[in-house]
């Protein structure tokens, strides 16, 4: 008999287990966690994960970390719950937010399904893939660590995501995270209402990068938003290079003096995009 063909019963500390991480609200865990529940040492303790596995009661998301399957799936064996949540647990204790795209699908800015979740921490993690989900993870200094809040992902369930303006800055500082240029600005337009252009530029002028100054003054303008003030403000802060609009896109196109970018997306092209 293989594994896919054990029925779902367990004997009796096992099903101790899965009712305690229940009521602890620990559907994901880790062999630790069954260790402390159990009293069982660790060889004895891994032992006992590797049955509720086999018998189609958890199922394992990376090396060491598993969640229960819900029993209303009823002989379904395969599942990982929600991707954020996925995100933050595979990131551990350390610093993290849900980012780019990812937070941009949160926020109701995007119109197509994210098969890529992108998770901002501030240590170097691997990508993982978990049942046909990619989960990506950019690497920011602690200093950059600014503009989060919590969000509550389910009912239970709650990750630590950038907030409007910071998802909209994170996505014109790494485009290539977000779909392009056009995409972050499709995403600008679609919350414009709920977004403190004030709040953008205190944002841009923390991370303190050319290229964002200029994406962010170019796409206030093209959306002729009532923003003087803060458009100066990015002016200011302009050298004399240049920057590409979109770094997804091969570095062609005019040359826009007044905000030092080569738009390699035509206006035209970007404004269509917003309408779709």
């Amino acid at each position: 008999m293989n594994a896919n063909q054990y029925p779902k019963t367990v004997g009796p500390r096992a099903a101790f287990v899965v009712a305690e991480l229940y009521e602890r609200q620990k559907n994901i865990f880790s062999h630790a966690d069954v260790e402390k529940i159990s009293g069982l040492c660790s060889d004895s303790a891994r032992g006992l994960v590797r049955r509720l596995v086999n018998r189609g009661l958890a199922t394992r998301l990376k090396s060491g970390l598993f969640i229960l399957v819900p029993s209303e799936l009823g002989h379904e064996r395969y599942y990982f719950g929600n991707p954020y949540v996925v995100a933050r647990e595979i990131v551990g204790g350390s610093a993290y937010y849900i980012s780019h795209v990812s937070a941009m699908d949160i926020h109701q800015m995007v119109t197509q399904p994210q098969l890529v979740v992108y998770t901002t921490t501030i240590r170097a993690i691997r990508p993982h893939f978990v049942m046909g989900t990619e989960f990506r993870f950019v690497c920011y200094k602690q200093k950059h660590f600014f503009g989060t809040t919590d969000h509550w992902i389910t009912k239970t369930q709650k990750v630590r995501i950038s907030d409007l303006e910071r998802t909209v800055v994170d996505g014109l500082r790494q485009s290539e995270y977000c779909g392009g240029f056009s995409e972050v600005a499709k995403g600008f337009w679609m919350r414009r209402e709920d977004i403190d252009v004030k709040k953008l530029v205190e944002y841009a002028l923390r991370l303190d990068i050319g290229a964002v100054y200029r994406r962010l003054g170019y796409m206030l303008e093209l959306f002729d938003l009532d923003a003087f003030r803060e458009i100066e403000t990015l002016r200011q802060k302009l050298t004399p290079s240049y920057a590409i609009l979109d770094p997804m896109l091969p570095k062609e196109g005019k040359f826009m003096a007044r905000w030092r970018l080569r738009l390699n997306v035509s206006p035209e092209e970007i404004k269509a995009v917003v309408r779709t």
